[in-house]
């Protein structure tokens, strides 16, 4: 036994306090900037007033919560967007991007520990000047450990929980963007039942008038261009409303695939009649920035970034890599696992780039340039958001007073109809009169219609902007990604 051998045992202790020190040292140790979210300005009130009978925005009244197209109160409705998340296949694929960008996490995470291999081997060989046959048994086991010390690895970690956090954003984007796609086709349905249903009164209506003119062309009192007039205003709307049916079938079309089934497998009967959009709570501007999916996942891509920077930077220091091996090598096979068979090393690299032609000093820039991009990218997401809150409630309310001004003039054309009417029987105004004031009536009848659907919609695209019912803390925590 030699000296060595006896020392070691008692050198042991002293050399795992050391390397546990060490270790922990180098693990405290971070290069590269802090994170801090951008700052994006906000207004403290929107431009735009709610409609008149909405809710004002309070600082403590946060907007919708959970499924947003239940403030519709349409059983039909619900029943389709419960489909978008199940069956869409966007967010499908929007949902298994979201788990690859949680397991990457975990596969950056594997680098703050060490690894453990083994290569079992078992060998035979001769040669000229030998008569037997040697045989040759290894059983190594290796462990492999690259110390963290300047946090290159933490920094890859936390930058991977960042892009998925990003991703699980995106993915509460695309839900929200195609259950506002689905609401949006649904109501434009709605709108063209509504204009079905007043066209057909119309036709019936026209019939009456085409029967009205017929007889007085009988009774010699009116002449047959009243009748051809009479005629061609009824063929008019008939064509109107078979028209309806193109435009119809393509939206029940498109709900079909936005709920991932084919055409052929949904159909959508005539609703009932449409009511007003409902009155929600809008909220205070500052807290957008907390309730849409698009701005957190532009926010967790600038953290990503910054992170990305502070790994770049790590390159410009020397790596420290800990390994050690072990196990049993012997020429009989019985003997692997005894005592005297066994070998094992320690050792430690310390390695350094000493000249890269500026590669690391290129890469620091490259990153930074990337995150002064994605700064960029975030308050210009901020910006459309405000702008697209601020659209949807211009459109409602002047859509809103719109629609007050046409049911006076549905009221005004009516009348006309009537005093035409009335008069054409009465022999003091020719057929054209009448025309004229039918024209007018359903014009602004029609005016009416798409007027209620152009506001439901324009309530769907306001709760898109104000991001549905999700905010930031439904996305996954940094632990939670790591589990």
């Amino acid at each position: 036994m030699n000296e060595g051998t006896v020392l070691f045992p008692r050198l042991r202790p002293f050399l795992a306090v050391a390397t546990a020190g060490l270790l922990f040292f180098a693990n405290g140790c971070m290069i590269g900037p802090r994170y801090q979210r951008p700052a994006a300005s906000a207004p403290t009130a929107f431009k735009e007033p709610p409609p008149a009978g909405w809710k004002k925005a309070q600082a403590n009244d946060g907007a919708l919560r959970g499924k947003w197209w239940e403030v519709y109160n349409d059983p039909r409705l619900n029943a389709l967007e419960e489909q978008v998340s199940i069956s869409n296949q966007n967010v499908l694929a929007a949902e298994a991007q979201f788990r690859a960008a949680r397991e990457a996490v975990r596969v950056a995470r594997a680098g703050l520990f060490p690894t453990l291999t083994t290569a079992p081997a078992a060998l035979r060989s001769a040669n000229g000047a030998s008569t037997g046959v040697l045989h040759n048994y290894t059983l190594p086991v290796d462990v492999s450990y690259l110390i963290d010390v300047w946090g290159a690895i933490r920094r890859g970690v936390a930058a991977g929980s960042a892009t998925a956090q990003a991703s699980a954003a995106q993915l509460e984007n695309a839900r929200l963007l195609y259950q506002a796609d689905l609401a949006t086709d649904y109501f434009q349905i709605q709108g063209l039942d509504a204009s079905r249903q007043l066209l057909e009164t119309t036709v019936k209506s026209y019939e009456q008038y085409v029967q009205l003119t017929q007889d007085r062309y009988d009774g010699g009192v009116a002449s047959k261009a009243d009748v051809a007039l009479a005629q061609t205003q009824l063929e008019t709307v008939r064509a109107q409303l078979a028209d309806l049916g193109v435009q119809r079938a393509q939206f029940e079309h498109a709900i079909a695939v936005l709920t991932g089934k084919p055409p052929s497998d949904l159909s959508i009967p005539a609703g009932p009649t449409q009511s007003p959009p409902p009155a929600f709570p809008i909220g205070i501007p500052s807290a957008l920035l907390e309730r849409r999916p698009d701005v957190a996942a532009a926010e967790r891509q600038v953290a990503a970034a910054n992170e990305q920077i502070g790994i770049a930077q790590a390159a410009f220091y020397p790596s420290l890599n800990f390994s050690a091996g072990g196990g049993s090598q012997t020429t009989v096979f019985l003997d692997l696992l005894s005592w005297p068979t066994r070998f094992w090393s320690l050792g430690s690299q310390l390695t350094e780039t000493l000249f890269d032609a500026g590669k690391r000093r290129a890469q620091v820039r490259l990153t930074e340039a990337t995150y002064d991009a994605t700064v960029a990218n975030y308050r210009q997401t901020v910006l459309t958001a405000f702008q697209q809150v601020e659209d949807s409630l211009a459109e409602l309310r002047i859509l809103s007073e719109e629609a007050e001004i046409t049911d006076r003039a549905i009221t005004a054309a009516q009348q006309s109809l009537d005093i035409s009417t009335i008069q054409y029987r009465g022999g003091t105004a020719n057929y054209l009169q009448v025309i004229t004031a039918q024209t007018s009536a359903l014009q602004n009848q029609r005016s009416a219609v798409d007027l209620l659907a152009r506001r439901l919609i324009a309530s769907v695209s306001l709760i898109q902007a104000l991001g549905g019912g999700w905010d930031a803390s439904h996305l996954p925590s940094s632990q939670d990604l790591r589990r």
